[in-house]
């Protein structure tokens, strides 16, 4: 594979460029990808008319779909940061289309919960990186490694605290965040508040977590019990 041009450096897998009009996504260790499960989503979402990429070929390891042309949305924010709200709008409308998604009956629940709690499509790592925005589909939603099916709010709560609580080095974008994350709430249909406690909890137990981000996940979840009790 040295001799395709590497786009992107993941923690599980690489993206290569095959051309103009695709990608190949390898996973190094087999035992860490559902590449067909991944394709089968995909494809559910896409016959749906929700923006993902097309899926041309699976294997155990590999996934060859469309090459999106754009930047992702973070790039977008980075480069205008005045512009938060109008990002903040576009990711919460993703969230709003794909909870309107009905979820098909062989989709698990999200693994941090003993079992479904809704019945709608969830990405559950829907934020600013997991969005291209193309010039022409407009925003595309790439990596469904852990989609699974749901309660809208939840799959809200875990992008909140997703964005909330990463290792993130020093820039405007940082010192911005808590403005970007109150302009997604105002922006969404869906009320997140109801499942930031859990899933702060399903963030938590992630094995990748820094000591800082499990401080600052312990403290919506503390935040969150204190509200549910008044």
């Amino acid at each position: 594979m040295t001799e395709l041009p590497l786009l992107a450096h993941g923690r599980d897998a690489d993206v290569y460029a095959l051309d103009d009009a695709r990608v190949l996504r390898r996973y190094r260790n087999p035992a860490h990808s559902n590449t067909h499960m991944e394709a089968k989503v995909m494809e559910y979402v896409g016959s749906r008319g929700y923006p993902v990429p097309r899926v041309h070929d699976a294997t155990a390891t590999d996934l060859v779909m469309d090459r999106l042309h754009g930047p992702t949305l973070m790039q977008a924010w980075q480069a205008r940061p005045w512009r938060i709200a109008r990002y903040a709008g576009q990711l919460a409308e993703l969230h709003d289309r794909l909870g309107a998604v009905p979820a098909p009956d062989w989709l698990p629940a999200p693994w941090t919960l003993p079992e479904r709690d809704g019945d709608a499509m969830l990405h559950l790592d829907l934020h600013p990186l997991n969005v291209i925005l193309t010039p022409d589909r407009g925003p595309v939603v790439i990596d469904w490694t852990n989609a699974a099916a749901g309660d809208p709010a939840f799959d809200l709560a875990r992008t909140i605290v997703t964005i909330g609580t990463a290792d993130l080095p020093p820039s405007p974008i940082v010192a911005a965040r808590r403005l970007y994350l109150r302009a997604l709430r105002r922006a969404s249909a869906t009320d997140p508040a109801p499942r930031m406690a859990d899933a702060a909890r399903g963030k938590l137990a992630e094995p990748n977590t820094s000591e800082a981000e499990g401080a600052r996940l312990r403290a919506i979840i503390a935040r969150a019990e204190r509200r549910r009790s008044d």
